[in-house]
Parts: structure tokens; C-alpha cells; sequence
């Protein structure tokens, strides 16, 4: 057994050393340079699960590498796509008078733009999705109890970038 996974492992290692630096030029070329890195150790998190499907030859195996990471930069510009998304709907939130932002959205948006990913997912589930806990919770593949700690988190770290007493008590006290 530990034959197979040591053969297992040099196989892996040897894919990864020869199809690393051009599967990463390969994600810079077509996604953000930022997220570049991460959708790369993302594809080969995917490589190494599914190795055992992985095709023998080495220009075989590099295609197949290339299709995962393409996978995976199209689910990152799903992902980023959705965080643009909801930073519109917070900044689009209905005008108090209908002709001017109030200061307080204003501000709301201003927050929401500060919040890392995570956290607007987390409240974005809450808030804009409706979801209990528990839902959410079944939506990032989490325990209940670790969702309602990341809620409680995320909403006091929006209110740490308003101003005091600018925060719209629907979003902070929404279900959790």
C-alpha cells in the first residue's frame, strides 16, 4: 500500500513541477493577476484529489491539468462576479427622498466595499438570500454554530467601518 502511494505521490510531484510555472502564466493571462496563484493551487488541490483519473502521458496529463485550472478561474470569475453584484445591490438600495442617497447608504456602501468576500457572502446569505443559519450554514458546507459565529463577526466588522450610529438596523439585526 505504501508503494502505490508513494508512486502516487512522485507522480503528483513530477506533474506539478513540470506543468506549475506554465498553468500559472496560463491563469495570469486569463483571470485577474491577483487571483492568479490561488486558482492555480486550487486546480492542483483538484489535480491531487482526482489523480487517479489523471491520463498517463505527460502531454496528456498537462491538458488535462490546463482543463482543470480553466475550471477553476471560470468558477473565480463566477465568484468575483457575484461579490460585484451584491456591492451593486447595497449601493442600490432605494433612495430615502427618491432624488438624493441618503448619508447613511452612502456610508452602507462605503462599508460594504471594505468587508473582505467572506464576510459580504456571510451577510449577503442572510440578508439579501433569507437564509437561516442552518441554510447558510448548508451553502458554505459549515456547521450552524460556525455560521452564526461568522455572521456575528462580519456584522461587527461592518459596523466597525460606519459611522457611529449609521447603520440600517434591518441589516444588522437580520435573521440569523
Amino acid at each position: 500500500m505504501t508503494t502505490l502511494r508513494a508512486d502516487r505521490e512522485g507522480r503528483f510531484r513530477a506533474l506539478y513541477a513540470d506543468a506549475y510555472a506554465d498553468v500559472l502564466a496560463f491563469a495570469q493571462r486569463r483571470g485577474h493577476l491577483s487571483q492568479a496563484e490561488d486558482v492555480v493551487a486550487e486546480a492542483f488541490l483538484v489535480v491531487w484529489r482526482r489523480f487517479d483519473d489523471a491520463p498517463r502521458k505527460r502531454d496528456d496529463a498537462r491538458a488535462w491539468v490546463f482543463g482543470i485550472a480553466r475550471h477553476c478561474l471560470l468558477n473565480a470569475q463566477r465568484g468575483q462576479g457575484r461579490q460585484e453584484a451584491l456591492a451593486v445591490r447595497v449601493a442600490s438600495m432605494p433612495l430615502v427622498d427618491g432624488n438624493e442617497p441618503s448619508a447613511d447608504l452612502i456610508d452602507l456602501a462605503v462599508a460594504w466595499k471594505r468587508l473582505t468576500p467572506a464576510e459580504q457572502e456571510t451577510l449577503a446569505l442572510t440578508v439579501f438570500e433569507d437564509l437561516s443559519s442552518t441554510q447558510a450554514a448548508r451553502v458554505l458546507g459549515i456547521s450552524a454554530a460556525s455560521y452564526r459565529i461568522r455572521l456575528m463577526r462580519a456584522r461587527r466588522a461592518l459596523r466597525g467601518h460606519l459611522a457611529p450610529g449609521a447603520f440600517p438596523t434591518e441589516l444588522m439585526e437580520a435573521q440569523s
